[in-house]
């Protein structure tokens, strides 16, 4: 492997935060343990990336005076920090641009007179917000690689849960997500690019039929980190009767924890079972009010929100992660449920149902509610009357995750990638998996 002078453009990573832009931190320190990493990020992420202490060549702060206070604002008093609002995709584009451009003034001296062999952006994630870096690149000296990309996945029909969850703050503005082609920069970025980095199947799917000479998949945004805790000591016995259940999620509508608590719901009542809900939202309630319904109060434990450290303890702790989640891009989740032997069950579509594969979990074909909560019931009954095959699964999966799921097995994909775009190597064949899953009788 040959080491590469990669400028990295991450504009909110942040080591201290959560989600993408902790992740984003995540995969830029892995390059630079393969790599001459220069980090570009937004100025107010200069101090934790910093702390963190990451093996970087350098890091270049970025300030935007006024709209940087401006969006913090936005941030708090309009958005109520919900990341997960398309509304505020939308609103970042002229942030994302005003970083870009100011990036480029700053540091396009030394791309020109020849410090990095390549750029690569990893922030923002999603597919709509363009990058000025490819346009100013088209006629060199160095490429311009982009991704691992993710989102724009569609809203299936059928289920009540997805219905709710479009009539809600900051998701009405997904009607109007097609626009974004007509926005500056949106076709040069992906022209101009000398390779993109799918980060789902579906993402790739959108990108094949343009671009698929210099398209490539490489599951997620997420990566195992290498201090991920251990397995707990403290779990049931192979042959133990009660199976530990768990969900670890915002609780909104099109995360569907209401699924998995009603295809669980009889082994919960007669005792084979106990389901912990790790997370917290608008839904809370509600999901409280559903197990006083069905029943399953007792054997129902809801922690609400817990620090990054507890939920992962509680995914050790667990047999299986019913994950019915209906319209999820990455899935770190599920990463972190396979390294830590919790058997992920999980909806085929978006990323977990890349990630899953049938010697590791289970996947259920998105049809619509009542088929996917029949296959829920299906497979826990059976994962809990066959303690060898939930056995098999778990170790199966916590093999699968240390060999393909780290941060260093991702980077050392990515650096393929670059090395092809730079003229450094071979192509490599990097294709997204067949959907497929577990057939569920019904």
């Amino acid at each position: 492997m040959q080491k590469l002078r990669v400028l990295v453009l991450a504009p909110d990573c942040n080591p201290e935060s959560v989600s993408t832009p902790q992740i984003a931190y995540a995969h830029a320190e892995a390059l630079a343990r393969l790599h001459a990493v220069t980090l570009v990020v937004r100025a107010e992420n200069e101090v934790p990336v910093r702390k963190a202490g990451g093996p970087f060549e350098a890091i270049h702060p970025v300030r935007l005076p006024g709209l940087d206070e401006l969006y913090a604002w936005a941030l708090r008093r309009i958005f109520k920090y919900d990341y997960g609002r398309q509304s505020l995709t939308a609103a970042s584009y002229p942030l994302q641009v005003a970083f870009e451009w100011a990036a480029w003034r700053q540091l396009r001296r030394r791309i020109r007179s020849g410090e990095f062999d390549v750029v690569l952006r990893i922030l923002p994630i999603v597919t709509v917000l363009p990058s000025p870096f490819a346009r100013f690149l088209r006629n060199g000296p160095i490429p311009f690689v982009i991704g691992p990309l993710n989102g724009g996945l569609p809203w299936p029909e059928g289920f009540p849960q997805l219905d709710v969850q479009r009539k809600q703050a900051g998701y009405w503005i997904s009607h109007l997500r097609n626009c974004y082609r007509y926005m500056p920069f949106a076709r040069s970025t992906y022209r101009n690019a000398a390779a993109i980095i799918a980060g789902s199947s579906h993402t790739f799917s959108e990108f094949a039929a343009a671009y698929r000479n210099k398209l490539f998949f490489v599951p997620g945004e997420n990566g195992l980190e290498p201090s991920l805790p251990q397995r707990s000591a403290d779990v049931r016995g192979r042959h133990e009767r009660k199976l530990r259940l768990v969900f670890v999620g915002r609780l909104i509508p099109l995360k569907a924890c209401d699924l998995a608590l009603r295809a669980s719901a009889h082994l919960l009542r007669t005792g084979a079972a106990h389901f912990t809900v790790v997370g917290d939202g608008a839904e809370r309630k509600t999901l409280q009010e559903l197990a006083i319904s069905l029943g399953i109060e007792q054997a129902v434990t809801f922690t609400g929100w817990v620090t990054r450290e507890e939920a992962l303890k509680q995914l050790g702790r667990a047999d299986v992660f019913v994950f019915p989640s209906l319209r999820e891009f990455g899935g770190a989740v599920v990463f972190e449920a396979l390294a830590l032997g919790a058997v992920p069950v999980v909806a085929d579509f978006g990323g977990p149902g890349d990630i899953v594969t049938p010697e590791v979990g289970y996947k259920i074909r998105l049809t619509n509610e009542a088929d996917l909560l029949r296959g829920l019931t299906t497979i826990l009954n059976r994962l809990a009357q066959d303690s060898d095959h939930l056995e098999t699964l778990r170790r199966n999966g916590m093999a699968y995750a240390r060999e393909h799921l780290t941060w260093e097995g991702k980077a050392r994909t990515v650096t393929s990638v670059l090395q092809w775009a730079t003229g450094k190597g071979p192509k490599p064949e990097l294709p997204p998996p067949a959907r497929q899953g577990h057939a569920v009788a019904t």
